[in-house]
């Protein structure tokens, strides 16, 4: 009997052959060749071709100038916004510099260290931190006013306001003033930090620490209610969270120490609040009885909760308003 031929069963005929299981034919790739060699897309290669190629249009879109050219001559203030814009400011809103009471010491310290900044000698980073209310703000702009006012156009201090929010693009900022032949006051306005806001690193590389720095032609002055630019409750929960609360608390407060001038500012006591009131009383024109006027400040101190020049200022435009006197100068 054939080796391929097996018995069939009882009353039926021989069996057919066993076959071999025919092997399925792998499809072949429609790059295929003829010799069986696949020509298909490396996909993986596709991709990193994409993405060298969106690489390179980032680099060379960077590679742009980030901002044009400014001569600095429109004016003698800007707010710089962070698409690289500067906007002139025609008319500072401020008050004149003998009107600010209360912060003689403050205001003598600030001045110096302008005049010396505008006279192309060295002079500290300034951090106004303290009370709200007590001229802050009004005080730095006020100096810048008060140094403009005897120089001529080509020697005057450029003011430029950034806001808190735009620090990230301070750098940005120093890269168009850096060739200037102007000098600048950077000025940023009620700066603090919360949370996990790491944007104060962009100041402190600016203020010292980084490889370019500060241009010698640029000083900041900021302003803030809080000393270390932070508020009580996050320093201590670093203290208390961190695996080395000594480094972490450092790492935050670290900032303010960057401003080699620190001017306090605390409340006003009575008499420095209606020495302010009659100051702006006298420099607009605004006649009242002594005795009403005092009262009348006082009774606006009590509902407000406090006293500063913020109050004062706010009670004098009640008064001007109630009286019918515009707050022009005489």
């Amino acid at each position: 009997m054939p080796k391929n031929m097996s018995k069939s069963p009882a009353g039926k005929g021989p069996r057919t052959p066993a076959r071999k299981p025919a092997r399925v034919a792998a499809k072949r790739p429609k790059g295929a060749t003829k010799g069986g060699a696949t020509a298909a897309p490396d996909l993986s290669q596709e991709r990193l071709v994409r993405a060298l190629e969106s690489i390179a249009a980032h680099l060379a879109a960077q590679g742009k100038p980030a901002v044009a050219t400014e001569s600095f001559e429109r004016a003698d203030a800007y707010v710089w916004h962070p698409d690289g814009r500067l906007s002139a400011v025609p008319r500072v809103s401020r008050v004149e510099l003998f009107l600010l009471k209360g912060v003689d010491r403050m205001r003598d310290i600030l001045m110096e260290n302008t005049e010396r900044f505008a006279g192309g000698l060295p002079a500290n980073n300034a951090l106004l931190w303290g009370a709200r209310g007590m001229g802050k703000s009004s005080l730095v702009k006020a100096a810048h006013a008060s140094i403009n006012a005897d120089r001529k156009a080509s020697e005057k201090l450029k003011l430029i306001e950034i806001h808190r929010e735009d620090i990230e693009t301070l750098p940005m900022l120093m890269e168009k003033l850096r060739d200037s032949s102007f000098r600048f006051i950077v000025f940023i306005d009620d700066l603090s930090f919360d949370g996990n806001d790491a944007s104060y690193k962009s100041l402190k590389a600016v203020l010292e620490g980084g490889i370019e720095g500060r241009p010698d032609n640029v000083i900041l002055y900021a302003t803030s209610n809080r000393r270390h630019l932070l508020a009580r409750d996050m320093i201590e929960n670093e203290r208390s969270t961190a695996i080395n609360p000594g480094e972490a608390v450092e790492e935050k407060v670290s900032l303010s120490d960057r401003f080699g001038l620190w001017l306090g500012f605390h409340r006003c006591s009575q008499d420095e609040y209606l020495a302010m009131v009659r100051g702006y009383c006298s420099h607009f024109g605004i006649e009242i009885d002594d005795e009403a006027l005092e009262r009348e400040a006082l009774e606006w101190s009590t509902t407000r909760g406090s006293r500063s020049g913020r109050v004062a200022w706010q009670f004098v435009q009640e008064l001007a308003g109630r009286l019918g006197v515009k707050l022009t100068t005489k």
